[in-house]
């Protein structure tokens, strides 16, 4: 399948020394790419880069196969950042106003229908809204244009469960039909295990993985065994490991192999949260 977004040698280097880069970054149309990272690692970075609202220092990016730069593209993606982007002493009946102008395909019918799925009120401030209710405002606005791309940075931030389902129910289907597609990054790695294809991990602004989520849930797991037993492992078979009070967990790449090989070992079921962990925090064997 043909790639949605292309990045080819990324780097944005700010004051403070933190660099981004080189990232090399190709995400399928038709797929939802989860993106995760601690905080601070370039996730929220290469987004704003992706959506040209800081400035790269070099490297090529390009959405449906254009420059990112492209005024045509932007009909085409739909936004949700971090932070609200609407004034506060808007309402959503005024950001339906707002929105009609901006955009071509802009739907007043599909807005209007998501405020009600959302049990959203149309003439309350977005200042006396709980962050949530932003959230989901957010959410209805940048599906309303009909966009054939959405980028989000943590769309479920401030969901309670019940609203984060169905909200990753409606991201479900608006790639069903495999013509859309989502780059979501998010601090809420179970959401990308139920709905990701693929991951991309981002530690201190490099890319440290790029798998889809069945190769990570499939083929990862944690090695656990007692020190004397760590001692036996084969080098060449840690990826990291961590040592706790009483035993080691070890990153592997191949639960099949290692099932086999340490039979005599406990090896776990690995989840983003865990592989985040140890690639984080977990030593490399000198």
């Amino acid at each position: 399948m043909e790639s949605v977004i292309e990045i080819k040698n990324l780097k944005k280097k700010y004051d403070n020394k933190f660099e981004l880069g080189e990232i090399n970054i190709n995400i399928p149309g038709g797929t939802i790419v989860g993106l995760i990272g601690e905080n601070g690692a370039g996730k929220t970075t290469l987004i704003k880069s992706i959506l040209n609202v800081i400035k790269i220092d070099s490297g090529e990016i390009k959405i449906f196969g254009k420059d990112y730069k492209n005024e045509e593209i932007k009909e085409s993606i739909g936004v949700v950042l971090d932070n609200t982007f609407f004034p506060e002493i808007l309402t959503a009946k005024d950001i339906n106003s707002c929105m009609k102008g901006i955009y071509k395909n802009w739907d007043t019918k599909l807005y209007f229908s998501y405020l009600k799925e959302f049990d959203l009120p149309t003439n309350k401030t977005l200042k006396s809204m709980s962050k949530g209710m932003r959230k989901k405002l957010e959410i209805a606005t940048s599906l309303s244009h009909k966009p054939k791309l959405l980028i989000l940075d943590e769309p479920t931030s401030g969901l309670d469960p019940v609203v984060r389902s169905e909200v990753l129910d409606i991201f479900l289907k608006f790639i069903e039909d495999e013509e859309h597609s989502i780059l979501l990054s998010t601090h809420i790695t179970s959401d990308l295990e139920h709905i990701a294809d693929e991951i991309i991990f981002i530690d201190n602004g490099k890319k440290v993985l790029q798998k889809t989520r069945d190769e990570i849930i499939d083929n990862y797991a944690i090695l656990k065994c007692d020190i004397d037993y760590f001692n036996k492992i084969d080098k060449d078979d840690i990826l990291r490991y961590r040592k706790t009070k009483y035993m080691y967990e070890i990153l592997v790449d191949d639960k099949e192999k290692m099932n086999k090989k340490y039979s005599e070992c406990v090896i776990d079921k690995i989840t983003l949260e865990d592989l985040m962990l140890l690639i984080i925090k977990g030593e490399k064997v000198c």
